[in-house]
């Protein structure tokens, strides 16, 4: 005969165990069954991921890098525009499948994110109006220095010059702007991503100048929830194959080479490593 403490020992156990199968779900066989793979993606961010003005539609380096990820899996790929302070938590609250969003791999994330294979290596490096006079990280010294909001520029140039005052936007776009009108005398981003705004200003150009000086070394990577291990595993196998086809070359010549508003000469990595 059951009595009313068996029927809460049961209730108990299949609590416990429909959890158990809720913490098992594999996120890839999901993204299976419902046909679409939902990238968050930064939509402000040339060459990475921007709006394209004459179509309107999101294109860019790691729009070119989800695509190929969805196309492996045999899904549609959905694009979500996000904040950089928003990434990580759109990813963990499950609004998102993958953060394809100019996310830096560090000790930091990796309590928090998984990190697929390193896509691109860059360094964060400083913009300075021409006329300011400064010429050297040290300069920078209790001046005003513009950045995005929650990406790890703010930590390297506090890093490099203490006393800096460092004001935050909540895109590269805005903090960009913010240079141009002298809300700031210097600009922290990705030197990849500084040299697309550089080229953006023309006869502008002369007005400002890249400091020579790294003040961190960047690998950008795909970011998953944290233990999804099959879908990471699909996520790798495209990047070694772009690799391997020569196809991330290409991309980043497309995107990034010669001729291109960041006008790198050459690609000096290859995706090969989810370590750091």
């Amino acid at each position: 005969m059951f009595t009313r403490r068996h029927i809460l020992i049961g209730a108990a156990a299949l609590s416990a165990s429909l959890f158990a199968s809720a913490a098992q779900a594999d996120q890839l066989a999901d993204i299976k069954k419902k046909g679409e793979i939902v990238f968050g993606v930064l939509g402000t961010d040339e060459p990475n991921s921007f709006i394209d003005p004459r179509t309107r539609q999101l294109v860019g380096y790691e729009i070119d890098i989800a695509t190929a990820v969805a196309k492996k899996i045999g899904v549609t790929p959905r694009f979500k525009q996000m904040s950089v302070s928003s990434r990580i938590p759109e990813l963990q609250q499950g609004h998102v499948d993958v953060l394809a969003a100019t996310l830096t791999h560090n000790k930091e994330r990796e309590s928090q994110v998984d990190f697929a294979l390193t896509h691109f290596v860059t360094g964060s490096k400083v913009m300075v109006r021409a006329n300011s006079g400064i010429s050297a990280l040290p300069q920078l010294a209790g001046k005003k220095v513009v950045t995005v909001r929650g990406g790890t520029q703010e930590t390297n140039i506090r890093k490099a010059v203490p006393s800096v005052e460092v004001v935050t936007f909540e895109n590269t776009q805005q903090a960009f702007q913010a240079l141009r009108q002298g809300k700031g005398v210097a600009y922290v981003n990705d030197e990849s991503s500084l040299l697309a705004d550089y080229g953006k200003l023309g006869p502008a150009a002369k007005g400002f100048t890249i400091l020579p000086t790294s003040i961190g070394v960047e690998s950008i990577a795909l970011g998953l929830r944290k233990g999804e291990k099959n879908l990471k595993a699909v996520v790798d196998e495209t990047l070694r194959g772009l690799e391997a086809s020569g196809e991330a070359e290409k991309l980043f010549n497309k995107w990034y080479g010669p001729g291109t508003r960041a006008n790198i000469a050459k690609r000096n990595f290859k995706i090969s490593t989810d370590k750091i």
